[in-house]
């Protein structure tokens, strides 16, 4: 028996709708190991949002990639080194279970993470975890992904260095884990919204209205985006 014969009709019209996903091109994503033991069903994304150097991307409003920019422009200390940094990292995980669930209210569910680093000003801001939430729920009207049963918490990680490393400048991260049930199978607009969460903690702006960003091609590489039982 070919094994997409015990996959679940919905579930594999939803992993056709995460191909069609148009992420932004600043966004490096790559399937994943999924979880076994959430579901029956289930597939991971991962992605991160890299700034190779102040000139590549359009000017971000917070995070190490502002900090580079108003370095340039000379307001602010660069980076300590030349290396790629890392804007902002993320999860994104579609659940499946086609006996529905009492606490997820339906069948799918979608379950992700996001942590970005950010400037000490907005860091210490106090409101920080709700502008965090905020960003996820404007992302899914935005993109009028329907959904419901949506929860999540924010987290303020503050790292500081000591001994052999205490030369290290100290940072402090947001982390955002927050689900959702969406509304029917195709999951399409969710990812989308959800990759624009990700750019977005990563300190860049918004496209313009009007303006898609397509998704980068690598070649000789292909994204499945396959089921794990």
């Amino acid at each position: 028996m070919n094994a997409l014969d015990q996959v679940p009709p919905d579930f594999l019209h939803a992993l056709g709708t995460l191909r069609k996903a148009r992420c932004r091109k600043e966004l490096r994503l790559a399937e994943i190991p999924a979880p076994a033991r959430l579901a029956p069903f289930a597939v991971a994304l991962g992605a991160e949002v890299m700034a190779p150097g102040a000139g590549t991307l359009s000017t971000p409003v917070h995070g190490p990639a502002a900090l580079a920019f108003a370095a340039a422009s000379g307001t602010a200390a660069a980076p300590a080194d030349d290396d790629e940094t890392e804007l902002a990292t993320g999860r994104f995980i579609l659940l499946h279970d086609p006996d529905g669930s009492a606490v997820w209210d339906g069948e799918f569910r979608i379950v992700t993470y996001i942590r970005a680093e950010l400037e000490p000003e907005m860091g210490n801001d106090q409101m920080l975890g709700t502008v965090a939430w905020t960003w996820l729920v404007e992302a899914l009207e935005n993109h009028k992904a329907a959904y419901r049963a949506a929860g999540g918490t924010a987290t303020r990680v503050l790292s500081e260095s000591f001994g052999t490393l205490a030369g290290r400048p100290g940072s402090i991260d947001i982390e955002l884990r927050a689900s959702w049930t969406p509304d029917s199978a195709d999951i399409q607009a969710h990812l989308e919204a959800w990759s624009d969460m990700v750019c977005t903690f990563a300190g860049l702006p918004p496209l313009p209205d009007g303006v898609t960003a397509l998704p980068p091609r690598r070649r000789g590489q292909q994204n499945g985006y396959g089921a794990a039982r």
